[in-house]
């Protein structure tokens, strides 16, 4: 069973194939992503590795929480499901409030 990891504290030049050497050295990544800005192109600060094992992730996170990488001393845990969060821009409201009911 694959175990997600979260990687906090980046430095914006670490890239995934940087991510993916550093995490590589404590057992199979099977996948390494910094996450980007859409509208910038730059790093997040933040990325997700994932492992074919438990163990594998364990190992990593004991190893590399608080490893320097780039220059920053990375947070490593293990990466918790994405919450829904509600979209911004939409939702009703607006305009003006009811009431009075008085006349002219």
């Amino acid at each position: 069973m694959s175990k997600k990891l979260y990687v906090g504290n980046l430095s914006y030049g670490v890239d995934d194939h940087m991510l993916n050497d550093c995490f590589a050295q404590h057992g199979q990544v099977t996948q390494a992503q910094v996450v980007m800005d859409r509208e910038t192109g730059r790093s997040k600060g933040f990325g997700f590795v994932e492992y074919s094992t438990q163990e594998e992730a364990q190992a990593a996170i004991d190893a590399l929480d608080g490893h320097e990488l780039d220059g920053r001393a990375m947070r490593v845990d293990e990466a918790r499901p994405r919450e829904d969060r509600p979209r911004r821009g939409g939702g009703g409201g607006g305009g003006y409030g009811g009431g009075g009911g008085g006349r002219w």
